[in-house]
């Protein structure tokens, strides 16, 4: 599985029609370099939405640094989840499936790509915790950890705060396994910590380089209802993306607190 969010260049827009599972995928073929060159070889209007509702949420509800080991939920080819916890973070665990996004993530730890600085500028401008840090990528690749991992095996009460960015609705079909990998990303967590995720609004599916990827079509009240037995205080924001590619009706963030 590629843990991962499934915004992909897409040739034609073909509705999966039959359900597919998480484990019916053989997620080890995703080809993170066309990915990344699609998604975040630049930083998109769009992605900076997101990154001013999340890096204002966690310096809201965090006032002080180092606060404990934050893990990052379905990476792939994607660093700023993680950079908009450094501050707050000694440890940063990325976590992902895919062995191809694991070497991806590992070699782009090393050696980072030049975009990654547009994105830690919209992360880092203004926010005083941000500000202070002068080298984000070196403070990451010192502070991250790759690790070997699927949702559906997450156990509980393990981080102190928190990211999954288009990861539940675009592993599956199956509206049960949307439901609980959202709810197996927060109980992960140990109580009251502070989360954010980020989900595709009615996507329809993906393609990443020649490969197809299922995804599971949800709304505003279907991530109200995932969250609601597992969170607190939870926030839903839309942002109106419309051009990354075809089959998807927006983006939607969900910003709260574990029960």
């Amino acid at each position: 599985m590629s843990d991962d969010d499934p915004r992909a260049a897409v040739a034609e827009h073909v509705p999966i029609v039959d359900e597919v599972g998480n484990a019916d995928v053989e997620w080890d073929v995703f080809d993170s370099n066309a990915y990344f060159a699609h998604n975040y070889g630049t930083l998109r209007w769009d992605d900076a939405a997101i990154i001013k509702i999340i890096a204002d949420f966690f310096a809201a509800n965090l006032h002080q640094q180092f606060i404990g080991h934050a893990i990052d939920v379905g990476s792939g080819t994607n660093l700023y989840p993680a950079l908009t916890m450094l501050p707050y973070a000694s440890r940063v665990t990325l976590y992902e499936r895919a062995w191809t996004n694991r070497d991806w993530l590992s070699h782009s730890l090393e050696e980072p790509q030049p975009s990654w600085g547009q994105f830690w500028t919209a992360i880092a401008g203004g926010r005083h915790h941000y500000d202070r840090i002068t080298k984000p990528l070196e403070l990451l690749a010192d502070r991250a950890e790759v690790a070997k991992g699927n949702v559906f095996d997450l156990r509980p009460n393990r981080y102190d705060l928190g990211t999954m960015f288009f990861v539940a609705e675009s592993i599956t079909t199956r509206d049960d396994e949307f439901r609980r990998a959202t709810r197996l990303f927060v109980n992960s967590l140990t109580p009251n910590a502070p989360f954010a995720a980020a989900f595709m609004r009615n996507s329809s599916g993906y393609v990443v380089g020649d490969k197809r990827f299922p995804a599971c079509m949800v709304s505003e009240d279907d991530v109200r209802d995932a969250l609601e037995p597992v969170a607190r205080r939870v926030e839903i924001k839309t942002v109106d993306s419309h051009d990354l590619r075809e089959g998807y009706g927006g983006m939607m963030v969900a910003t709260g607190r574990k029960k």
